[in-house]
Parts: C-alpha cells; sequence; structure tokens
C-alpha cells in the first residue's frame, strides 16, 4: 500500500472512531487500553456495548496498523522524496 492510500484510509478510519469516542466520551486509545486490561468487562452482558466495543476494537487495531506502517514507509525515504505536491484528484 503506497503512504499516500496509507494516509487516505486512516483518515476514513479516525472519522469512524471519532463516532464512537463522542458517544462514549473517551478517546479511543483510553478506551482500548482499559478494554485490553480487562477493566471494560461488565459491559460484556450488554448487547449493544459488546457489538460496539467490538467494532470499536476492530476499526482502532487496523488504525494501529496502518499507523506503523506509515511510521515505517515515512522512516525509509527522505520526506522531500515522499511528498505530493500535485494534489491525485
Amino acid at each position: 500500500m503506497e503512504i499516500h492510500e496509507l494516509i487516505i484510509e486512516m483518515k476514513l478510519l479516525e472519522r469512524r472512531l471519532t463516532l464512537y469516542e463522542e458517544k462514549y466520551g473517551v478517546l479511543s486509545e483510553d478506551f482500548y487500553t482499559a478494554l485490553m486490561s480487562g477493566e471494560l468487562a461488565r459491559y460484556d452482558t450488554y448487547d449493544e456495548t459488546r457489538a460496539d466495543f467490538s467494532r470499536w476494537k476492530g476499526i482502532y487495531e487496523t488504525w494501529l496498523r496502518r499507523k506503523e506502517a506509515y511510521t515505517k514507509h515515512i522512516g525509509q525515504r527522505k520526506l522531500s522524496e515522499t511528498l505530493r505536491v500535485q494534489p491525485a484528484y
């Protein structure tokens, strides 16, 4: 995946994450940390939150993978070689 494609996908994922952050009142990073530590286990009994949390976790993990790929790509080249001067559209 090209670096500009990673950025586009990350921004789309961020928009989806924002919906959950606004709904539940916490940032995705804090939600993910609490979920992975088991702090949110009591919400497993509620179907809506369990489904939301599952989707939110998946979107955030996908964002993390894209961020990692972006960081790897950007670290392998000079920024001046990566920078797109002309819009792609």
